[in-house]
């Protein structure tokens, strides 16, 4: 951990001209959505010491004689910062400084990067995350026994892509005391062989009995995390994101970093349950702090798993493992009661629901909690809803519910999809255009580290429902694709309403917060292809440039 030091004294440096002075960046090709959704074009920005946007000038208009400072952007592209509706920021900085798998192929490529990791890092546990065993075409799951072929004096756990399962060597496996009598926990399921014997991978709850022999991250760590996770989010655009299951840990963090002055981007928090969120914010959200970079305003609940794991909770069997629906994590009165104690004290209510079983508790849940609030503004969301049954879709707009989605999941999980649910349940499958339809509000996201942060290929996949080797253009089911200004909606205004925050940030407005970047090429202009490749070549927040490219 050497370079924490240097990292925090790099991430400290401020290089904009100079820090909150009244200023005007001047001769942009500047686009913005307005607050209905229209664009807007303007090619001069001006914002105050506070980092408040005070206007946008158009070529007519006439320019202040003496700004305190000014720049010329020689007519590059200028755009609101984008906001990710759906991340992980620690998990994020983590799988940054520690092993990432998620590019690899196959089960033989991601050993041999296990094994090469293992060599050049002398640690106690090897720490990951990323393999995927639908894209390494294994047919199975991978086994203790694969790990140990090239790590066995060392325990290793390594996350899957979307964080609902683990793989375990044997080391890690009896150090965490792990047998063929210990019981899967609720909402979760141990992997076995035919013996009963734990093969190694550990599924949603049970991940649990791993975990708790892993040793806790230092503070250091996590400083070291945050400020990987922060230069990542930054250097794609992102100005802004929400955090889902925020941890006490996590929060001391950012508290740290934005004592520190080194925050220089936004979260908007949701506190990983009830529990948290009260031991952090008591008895309702908390202020935003920091300039407006930081508040807990939320509370995540988690129904289900994932699909890739087959712990997406559904109403019939999966089609590729006859007799299993997946996991409910909650009961009906469970959910209640939970979702009672966070609405009483003003939290807003973030489900985890996957599977059309969960998506239907949640919205059931809902409807009996929204009863006690009519008319207030509680903006329920449901995170994910990757698989609704058709007959619950007109429920969104009923209930006013945001399904909050990440379109880049449609484009790696459609075949796994295809196999998971056969062809007959794929209607409400990834169903962003329906959910429009029927009155509700979709909010859009990466889920990232499972998918790449970068909110220009999620961008590109919303409004194509393809990724960048799909072809012909339309994609997969391409009945629920969105226009390219739904699909920029879904990463700016519509992002900034699901988190509260449609005041303060997502478009470019007087009064609204400076926060912009500097693009090579124009997203509306882009094919889609061209849209995954945009560089960002400057990021302001607070009308401070906080990211620039390293020469």
């Amino acid at each position: 951990m050497k370079l924490i030091p240097q990292m925090l004294a790099a991430a400290a440096i401020l290089i904009a001209p100079v820090a909150h002075a009244d200023g005007l960046v001047d001769n942009v090709n500047g686009i913005t959505l307005d607050e209905k959704g229209e664009i807007v074009r303007f090619n001069g920005i001006m914002f105050n010491r506070e980092g408040i946007v005070t206007a946008l000038l158009t070529p007519k208009q006439r320019r202040p004689k003496k700004p305190e400072w000014k720049l010329d952007m020689g007519g590059r592209l200028l755009m609101p910062g984008l906001i990710d509706a759906h991340g992980h920021v620690m998990g994020l900085g983590f799988q940054t400084l520690q092993l990432d798998l998620s590019g690899t192929r196959s089960l033989d490529e991601a050993l041999k990067k296990i094994g090469d990791y293992a060599a050049a890092n002398p640690t106690k546990w090897i720490m990951g995350r990323g393999w995927n065993q639908e894209r390494w075409g294994l047919g199975r799951f991978p086994t203790a026994a694969d790990l140990d072929r090239v790590v066995s004096d060392r325990p290793v756990w390594l996350e899957r892509v979307d964080g609902h399962a683990g793989w375990a060597n044997t080391r890690a496996m009896t150090l965490a005391g792990v047998s063929p009598s210990s019981k899967d926990p609720v909402g979760g399921r141990i992997e076995r062989d035919a013996k009963g014997v734990p093969t190694g991978v550990f599924i949603d709850a049970a991940a649990a009995l791993i975990q708790k022999a892993v040793p806790n991250a230092t503070p250091r760590e996590r400083n070291a995390a945050f400020l990987a996770a922060q230069e990542s989010l930054l250097s794609v655009g992102v100005t802004a994101t929400t955090d889902m299951g925020t941890t006490v840990d996590d929060w001391l963090t950012y508290r740290r970093m934005g004592d520190l002055g080194l925050m220089k981007f936004r979260i908007m928090s949701y506190a990983g349950g009830v529990d948290t969120a009260l031991a952090v914010a008591g008895q309702g959200p908390t202020p935003w702090l920091y300039s407006d970079r930081l508040r807990m305003g939320g509370i995540k609940l988690y129904l289900d798993g994932a699909l890739g794991s087959r712990g997406a909770w559904l109403k019939a069997d999966y089609a590729d493992a006859p007799g299993q629906k997946g996991l409910g994590f909650l009961s009906d009165d469970q959910l209640l009661n939970l979702m009672s104690r966070g609405t009483m004290d003003n939290f807003q209510l973030a489900i985890h629901a996957i599977g059309d079983r969960a998506n239907n508790q949640a919205l059931n849940a809902i409807e009996v909690v929204a009863d006690s609030y009519k008319g207030d503004d509680r903006r329920w969301r449901i995170e994910h809803a990757q698989v609704i049954d058709p007959a619950d879709l007109p429920r969104f707009g009923k209930l006013g519910v945001i399904a909050s989605m990440q379109p880049t999941h449609q484009t790696s999980d459609r075949t796994m999809a295809e196999a998971r649910l056969g062809p007959d349940r794929l209607k409400g499958a990834y169903a962003w255009r329906s959910i429009l339809q029927n009155g509700g509000k979709l909010s859009f996201g990466s889920d990232f580290p499972v998918e790449s942060p970068n909110p220009f290929a999620g961008w590109a996949a919303a409004f194509t429902r393809q990724d960048a080797d799909m072809q012909p253009f339309g994609g997969w089911r391409p009945e629920e694709i969105v226009t390219r200004e739904q699909a920029w909606a879904g990463f700016s205004i519509w992002a900034a309403y699901a988190g509260f925050a449609e005041q303060k940030i997502g478009r470019l407005a007087p009064g609204m917060r400076a926060d912009f970047i500097i693009l090579d090429r124009d997203p509306l202009l882009a094919s889609p292809s061209e849209l995954r490749g945009t560089r960002v070549l400057e990021t302001w927040v607070n009308g401070e440039r906080v990211w620039m490219p390293k020469k």
